[in-house]
């Protein structure tokens, strides 16, 4: 008997494979969905023989907003949870400079996100059940001038989760947001980061699964990133505006 079924939106990325480990090894079947999921068969074989569950893949772009309700039916069945891993961060000099590599940024870690996980809402608001987990950025905290149209997409990210988790209150279905900070993944590889403030994938897949379990609603993976954010939104705006942070 498994603890129920895991679809994990963005599986190719690091956070995403390490949150798939985290809960088949609890006894959930696993849902793997990325662009060319063809390319996770090694990881879905490996899941499925090291934890002893089912794991399938399925293709998914969620920059085609039209395949969405075509994705959900084909899956084997609707989810218990649902973990959505997809972002992109780009180089904010490049977002400056061309507005569709900023466009790019934000459908892929605002728009594209909010909607496929709107579009699984409402299917769990129909059956009654569900947990929804949106892994989101400090970055959207507060926005800053290295970062601020990767930041602004996360903090619309934020916003929109906030929002669902209040309509969902009632509903039976639970959202939480993640806040991870610094992650040693492929995304923020050749960046100087300090060590006190980066987590490695799998310590993010841990905190996940204990936020649920613990029923939260927003986790920040490491809690020095709380005081950290706490003291940066505190700056005022005039002297935060000379900051080259």
């Amino acid at each position: 008997m498994t603890m129920g079924t895991l679809l994990l939106l963005g599986a190719r990325s690091d956070i995403g494979l390490a949150t798939a480990h985290r809960f088949a090894k609890a006894g959930y079947d696993i849902q793997l969905a990325a662009r060319n999921s063809a390319a996770l068969e090694p990881a879905r074989a490996d899941l499925q023989l090291r934890y002893n569950v089912s794991v399938s893949l399925h293709d998914f772009d969620v920059l085609d907003r039209q395949s969405y309700d075509r994705f959900l039916d084909a899956l084997p069945e609707l989810p218990d949870l649902v973990v959505c891993a997809i972002g992109l961060m780009g180089d904010q000099i490049e977002n400056e400079k061309d507005i569709e590599a900023a466009s790019l940024v934000v459908r892929s870690t605002y728009e594209g996100p909010a909607l496929i996980l709107e579009a699984l809402a409402n299917r769990f608001d129909r059956r009654g059940s569900g947990k929804i987990v949106g892994i989101s950025s400090v970055a959207g905290n507060r926005g800053r001038a290295k970062n601020y149209v990767y930041g602004s997409a996360k903090a619309g990210f934020n916003a929109y989760l906030s929002g669902l988790r209040n309509r969902m209150a009632r509903r039976g279905i639970h959202v939480m947001t993640v806040l991870p900070g610094f992650v040693n993944t492929k995304m923020t590889h050749g960046m100087d980061l300090p060590e006190k403030l980066t987590a490695e994938p799998e310590e993010v897949a841990d905190a996940i699964y204990e936020g649920l379990r613990r029923g939260r609603n927003v986790i920040y993976v490491r809690a020095i990133w709380r005081i950290v954010m706490t003291i940066i939104n505190a700056i005022p705006e005039p002297i935060f505006k000379k900051m080259n942070i």
